[in-house]
């Protein structure tokens, strides 16, 4: 009888493991929504301007700055 009561919440564990899996989005997901801005060099991807332009102009300094990264 113990090993059907352990079936039984062994069962009860994954259905709650499948629920939580579908309701949430995984943290790879929530990284890339993240990563909005793109390198037009190399075509990294970056958080946000001000870091886009300091990863322009240490990586790419001989092109020319994008239009997205003069008013910054």
């Amino acid at each position: 009888m113990a090993r059907g009561q352990q079936k039984i919440q062994s069962q009860m564990k994954n259905a709650e493991k499948a629920a939580k899996l579908k309701k949430g989005t995984s943290q790879k997901e929530a990284a890339a929504k993240a990563l909005v801005h793109k390198c037009t060099v190399c075509m990294s991807q970056m958080p946000d301007p001000k870091t886009y332009k300091q990863h322009f102009e240490s990586k790419h300094p001989k092109s020319d700055l994008p239009d997205v990264l003069k008013s910054i």
